[in-house]
């Protein structure tokens, strides 16, 4: 499994570290460059049990271009998608976007980033992040003058 690609790249930050610049997997030509045109991912995000899912449809996508980065409360997808179809053709109708995309979330609940799970199958992608159970509460005292 050493030699196996993964299928994405999952980085997951502490609030104490700096997010360090990112290293794409791509080509020169895929990688983010400042201006560049990007699709914006459609995604669903619910809590079922104990975790915290997000849910992301990315046709076309091929996992070892699709990376996931959890930086404190905001988790951000970023893919390329590929079109089937000749490029230079004559559209009709163009209601896909083809090319770079990507989604800042920011997650409603505190997550375990260290335990985050994804899975890419049939063209969607499911994030699970287990939920943090916050037993860190500080106590606040109210002082009447």
């Amino acid at each position: 499994m050493d030699n196996e690609k993964q299928p994405f790249i999952l980085s997951v930050f502490s609030k104490d570290e700096e997010q360090m610049p990112l290293d794409f997997s791509m080509s020169e030509n895929e990688k983010w460059q400042e201006g560049d045109v990007e699709g914006k991912l459609s995604v669903d995000v619910l809590q079922k049990d104990n975790e915290l899912l997000v849910i992301a449809t990315m046709a076309g996508s091929l996992p070892d271009k699709i990376e996931l980065h959890l930086h404190n409360d905001l988790l951000t997808i970023r893919g390329v998608r590929y079109s089937p179809a000749l490029i230079d053709a004559e559209y009709y109708y163009k209601e896909c976007f083809w090319g770079k995309f990507s989604r800042s979330i920011v997650l409603p609940v505190d997550v375990r980033g260290e335990l985050a799970q994804a899975e890419y199958k049939n063209g969607v992608l499911t994030v699970r992040l287990p939920i943090a159970n916050n037993q860190n509460q500080i106590s606040v005292t109210v002082v009447e003058e």
